[in-house]
């Protein structure tokens, strides 16, 4: 038994630098890809290191950001119709997979009340921050420390894959509006490649942001104390450090903007000088102009036309809705058909 549990550790370990090499070159590509275009653009996801999760809690909490507050509230006042409008059976095992868990606190409200009522079920978050799933699965062993956690380390769609070949019911959580990250047509190729890896039946809760004016918006995504600028800023300090970079921090500012009518956030890392960056792993140097801009993040509010329109050419239906009392946020409920 010793020798077997000995392998079985090594094996992970070794399975886990892999992930972690792999997860590097992408990096990497990505980088290098995105500030050789004309327009530069780094993909939102790699804010997530250790210090850009600890911002992001922050940033959570902030008074300027609703998003949170809106969606726990749906959460928390709804979890007996979120519980039956999923059609969940509590003698069915089930997989409740949440993609993208971050510190799980959205999610607490609904796997207290799963786990309290006696679900069959095993609660599988998905990160790309091994520091964030670590952090959860000893919150949640704290908070319901009878629930069964599968943290499952790396990309949605390589873990859904590894998923795909299990016959029973499962439940995908996409909360938080990170759906809002995509442009539309991506995001419509994201929710149907989500439903290639699901059987018929199988449902979607989806948060989404709503849109909404400006002066509610616009201050979430750069609030006066900066914690919104550090975290974009934090996306620097990540390529020095991971990719021998050497980017100098304090010659960046960051800019958000927000097109009501669009209902898009757009943020910005901008240059304030012309400069020059090498980075050391890529083994490749970057000219940045004075006033030129690093496309970071979109953030896509949303409607029933626009979520309709999404989900034209997918396998989804929308069989529910809920919305927090202000109306800033929603969670839609999907089957797969």
């Amino acid at each position: 038994m010793f020798k077997q549990n000995a392998v079985k550790a090594i094996t992970i370990k070794i399975m886990s630098v892999t992930t972690q090499l792999k997860m590097i070159d992408e990096f990497m590509r990505d980088v290098d890809e995105g500030l050789s275009m004309k327009k530069k653009s780094i993909p939102s996801k790699y804010f997530y290191d250790k210090n850009g999760d600890e911002l992001f809690v922050k940033i959570m909490k902030m008074p300027e950001y609703y998003l949170t507050r809106a969606e726990h509230e749906i959460l928390k006042e709804n979890t007996a119709l979120i519980i039956d409008s999923l059609k969940l059976q509590k003698e069915t095992y089930f997989e409740f997979i949440e993609l993208g868990a971050g510190d799980g606190t959205k999610t607490m409200e609904l796997l207290r009340a799963l786990s309290a009522e006696g679900f069959n079920f095993d609660y599988l978050p998905v990160d790309i921050s091994e520091n964030a799933l670590f952090n959860l699965k000893a919150s949640l062993a704290f908070e319901i420390p009878d629930l069964h956690v599968k943290t499952q380390h790396g990309d949605y769609f390589e873990v859904l894959s590894t998923l795909k070949e299990s016959s029973c019911p499962k439940v995908v959580l996409f909360l938080g509006s990170n759906l809002g990250n995509l442009t539309d047509e991506d995001a419509g190729q994201f929710i149907y490649q989500l439903g290639s890896n699901l059987n018929h039946g199988d449902k979607v809760l989806l948060g989404v942001d709503l849109i909404k004016p400006s002066d509610i918006v616009l201050p979430a995504y750069d609030d006066p104390t900066g914690i919104t600028k550090n975290f974009n800023l934090n996306l620097l300090t990540r390529i020095n450090r991971e990719l021998d970079a050497d980017f100098d921090i304090a010659k960046f500012n960051h800019i958000s903007e927000y097109d009501e009518q669009e209902g898009i956030v757009k943020s910005y890392l901008v240059s304030s000088a012309y400069q020059k960056v090498t980075i050391g792993q890529i083994n490749k140097s970057y000219v940045f102009e004075k006033d030129e801009r690093i496309h970071t993040e979109i953030s896509r509010k949303y409607n029933d036309a626009i979520m309709r329109d999404i989900l034209s050419n997918t396998d989804f239906k929308i069989t529910n809705k809920m919305s927090d009392s202000n109306n800033y946020f929603a969670n839609y409920i999907l089957t797969r058909q």
